[in-house]
């Protein structure tokens, strides 16, 4: 059976704000997702060229996550909408963090920019576990 843990049209719609890393950062890429942010996406010749390679990204991300009770673009979702309230913690039932986020503003904003950084393999974890 195919794993399938990320979504090629999230992927996609990511792209559109690609400029900003989100396509990188969502398929577990997140120092060229942080260097496209600081870039503007290698001053948009890179955001241009990832529309070719997103299906090549999505494969890679299908094989190094895996699936399980946790949806990885759910979870994305709710990191980039309501991430500072810790929602996306409280999904993966990481109660004491997301009431800590939830009280400081998602630390202030630094937790957030962690779990930008790190939600893939949060999520990967909680699919391991039984």
């Amino acid at each position: 059976m195919k794993n399938n843990s990320h979504s090629l049209l999230i992927g996609y719609l990511a792209w559109i704000f690609g400029f900003m890393g989100a396509h990188r950062f969502y398929y577990g890429r997140p120092i060229s997702g942080t260097i496209y942010f600081f870039t503007l996406g290698l001053l948009g010749i890179g955001w241009l060229v990832d529309l070719f390679l997103i299906p090549g990204m999505d494969r890679k991300a299908d094989r190094r996550y895996d699936e399980g009770s946790f949806n990885y673009s759910l979870a994305w979702l709710l990191l980039i909408f309501l991430g500072l309230f810790g929602v996306h913690r409280f999904y993966m039932g990481k109660f004491v963090s997301g009431i800590l986020w939830l009280l400081t503003a998602g630390l202030f904003g630094l937790g957030w920019l962690y779990d930008l950084w790190t939600l893939n393999e949060q999520v990967h974890e909680c699919n391991r576990q039984p």
